[in-house]
């Protein structure tokens, strides 16, 4: 999309008889609230925190809204550590090593994920400072996510690729490891991300550092309980099985590059935001739908001229009931809804600029379109 300080922002496109109607949640990078959008593009109800940053959320089927979000006074508490030592921009090879403290210096970190009701209450929540970007609220109310670790020094020698390493940077390679608990906290199962993915044959970019191997950046449950995730660093989309633990399906590079939000589709394809960046050519996004048995993609959607459509990270999109496509560009923080044959019938440009480690942006990390009929809407109103 590009970016100009004169844009159109709020509602810019809306043709009423084409687009999936609804309400869409929004939580705008940096700031203190999660926002839910009508098809007019207005704010009808917004969750304000004064203790946590909200990072992303969902609505749930009872009504209520779980999100990621770090505890602000953690927050401060990490600023004020990393003040003396100043560092850069990304930069983890000044200040304090602990992994605690660390991570958050790094996008999607957070603290807790917490389940509120329309007024904010707090109804659940679990604490680990380790987890990040993404959840999943399965049928039974346990959840899976996914938290970041240090990689053994012999794991970290084998891992090939990302750019050389500053000789002042001693701190230990980061990986992911994927979990499930249930509504008490208590772990149920564990899975190793990084004993899965091959060193060598699963390389990070040659173009990201080598502070991370994979990156994690989303995850899904199916009906059979396998597990489907994105790994940014090395441009890797995988299935665990749910009996086994083991990895089923590796696709990614030369496939798709840096991409986010991998989901399982009813006919049991893979959708995925292909971010685009480091991309052979002229960096571009785009959304494909993948046969993972044959790893064809069998649909995809690329703006015309492709260079319009475009963010570097974070994004995702959602296959509405209608069958069109609710899409968010998160960098440039524009969410448009198209039809099957990539015709826009909605779209929706942020106005909110909030400081985000340092910089103004606009930037929303996903974005979902939830129905009149949904719990968490019916009787409010709205």
């Amino acid at each position: 999309m590009g970016f100009s300080a004169y844009r159109q922002v709020g509602l810019t496109h809306y043709e009423k008889e084409n687009a999936s109607h609804g309400y869409t949640l929004v939580n705008p990078l940096g700031g203190s609230a999660t926002l839910l959008l009508d098809m007019e593009g207005g704010i009808v109800h917004r969750w304000e925190f004064t203790d946590i940053w909200p990072g992303y959320g969902r609505l749930l089927d009872n009504g209520n809204l779980l999100l990621l979000g770090v505890e602000r006074a953690l927050w401060d508490e990490h600023a004020e550590g990393w003040k003396d030592a100043a560092p850069s921009e990304g930069d983890l090879t000044k200040g304090r090593s602990e992994l605690d403290a660390r991570v958050r210096d790094i996008g999607g970190n957070a603290s807790l994920i917490r389940e509120v009701d329309w007024e904010g209450n707090v109804v659940w929540e679990y604490k680990n400072k380790r987890i990040h970007h993404d959840f999943v609220r399965l049928p039974n109310g346990n959840h899976v996510l996914a938290e970041w670790i240090e990689l053994p020094s012999r794991v970290e020698l084998q891992v090939v690729g990302g750019l050389p390493k500053d000789s002042d940077n001693t701190l230990p390679m980061l990986g992911d490891e994927v979990f499930e608990i249930d509504s008490k906290g208590k772990e149920l199962w564990r899975v190793k991300l990084w004993n899965l993915h091959h060193p060598v044959d699963d390389p990070i970019c040659p173009l990201e550092r080598r502070s991370e191997w994979t990156h994690l950046n989303s995850l899904d449950v199916n009906e059979n309980g396998d597990v489907l995730f994105s790994c940014r660093a090395n441009s890797r989309v995988g299935i665990i099985d749910g009996k086994t633990g083991q990895l089923v399906w590796n696709y990614g590079q030369p496939n798709t590059f840096h991409q986010h939000h991998a989901t399982f589709l009813p006919n049991s394809n893979v959708q995925i935001f292909d971010n685009g960046m480091h991309r052979y050519g002229h960096p571009r996004s785009r959304v494909i739908e993948v046969d993972p048995t044959t790893d064809e993609v069998v649909w995809e959607y690329r703006a015309s001229p492709e260079i319009q459509f475009f963010s570097a990270h974070i994004s995702g999109a959602e296959r509405l009931p209608n069958g069109n496509l609710l899409i968010c560009e998160g960098a440039p923080g524009r969410i448009f809804e198209i039809t099957r044959e990539g015709h826009v019938v909605w779209e929706w440009v942020n106005p909110i600029m909030n400081n985000v480690r340092g910089e103004p942006a606009y930037y929303i990390f996903r974005a979902h379109r939830y129905a009149d009929t949904h719990m968490a809407i019916r009787g409010h109103g709205l």
